[in-house]
């Protein structure tokens, strides 16, 4: 446990993201006299000139710029201007400079990349927000990108996935450096929960096809339609009028997965929904999603949604 407050520097920029912005101004700078630790110090460093507009028509004054950086602790980047906006190059200098001390740096959602176009993340892991993750890998093949976490911890390095899951990080943050009863407190300040499970696929609706095509389309339809009954392969070209083969490549090339496996994940859906919207046993919820065991319905729902369906409707289910 640090002896002494850690010194916390949030960057802010042109088009910051509020959110994310508040989200660390919540944990590291407000005054926390129910603990008994030194808690952290918090000091906001801006990128480039002011004043700087935030999201929401916000204007933020910054005393400090990147010179700021030079004794802090822990270095936090809320979000990004967008996923294409290139960063200054003094801002990756400082990040590159920063690293090279010992300095912790963490991202929130776009900020990601950021840290890599500095070239820190290269090797190792990182996330960031869902709907970003292909083009980060993308971009930066040198970084392995986790698409269904909430953050990843690389030691010095730390990124997270969308707006909230910044929260997620900052928590962890905390936990590592206080222990988890702190962190506990502080999560219970702000009446979210101390440790959420599973990852980013809880949150991405169900995939669509990469193309149009008309024929597989209504096929797809009909499967939609028809998901919870025993559909085989047979079944599924016949509607099509393709031969088995011939539907097995146009639906992958379509979908990027094979027919059973999409069958699965409509199935899935169909759970997800009735655990949003009522109080199904698990036994009823089996069988009427098309998956005839509760087994088979644990087994693929973690599978795709990376949570337990009872852990889901703790998460999701209307109140």
């Amino acid at each position: 446990m640090p002896a002494t407050p850690l010194r916390v520097v949030a960057l802010a920029y042109d088009g910051l993201c509020t959110f994310e912005f508040g989200c660390v101004v919540e944990v590291f700078g407000l005054a926390r006299p129910e603990l008994t630790v030194p808690w952290y110090t918090l000091r906001i460093a801006a990128i480039e000139p002011g004043p700087l507009r935030a999201g929401g028509g916000i204007t933020v004054a910054v005393d400090a710029g990147l010179e700021a950086l030079a004794d802090a602790d822990l270095v936090i980047l809320p979000g990004w201007r967008g996923a294409d906006a290139a960063p200054p190059a003094s801002l990756l200098d400082a990040l590159r400079a920063a690293h090279a001390r010992g300095v912790r740096i963490a991202t929130i959602c776009s900020g990601s990349f950021v840290l890599a176009e500095s070239g820190l993340l290269d090797g190792r892991r990182a996330t960031t927000h869902w709907c970003y993750a292909e083009k980060l890998a993308a971009r930066y093949p040198a970084i392995e990108v986790l698409p269904d976490v909430l953050y990843v911890d690389e030691g010095r390095l730390l990124t997270s996935a969308g707006s909230a899951a910044g929260l997620d990080l900052m928590l962890h943050i905390v936990r590592n450096d206080y222990g988890a009863d702190v962190a506990n407190s502080v999560a219970r300040r702000l009446v979210i929960p101390p440790h959420r499970d599973g990852g980013q696929a809880q949150f991405i609706g169900r995939p669509v096809p990469r193309h149009g095509n008309n024929r597989l389309a209504q096929t797809m339809d009909w499967m939609r339609v028809h998901a919870v009954e025993a559909l085989t392969l047979d079944d599924m070209a016949g509607h099509a009028a393709m031969s088995p083969r011939t539907f097995l490549r146009q639906f992958r090339d379509a979908t990027g997965a094979s027919p059973y496996d999409w069958l699965l994940r409509e199935r899935v859906e169909i759970a997800r929904s009735l655990l949003e919207t009522g109080d199904i046993r698990l036994e009823q919820l089996a069988a009427v999603s098309g998956f005839g065991s509760v087994e088979s319905l644990r087994a693929h729902f973690r599978r795709v949604v990376g949570v337990a369906p009872s852990v889901y409707r703790r998460s999701f289910a209307a109140a």
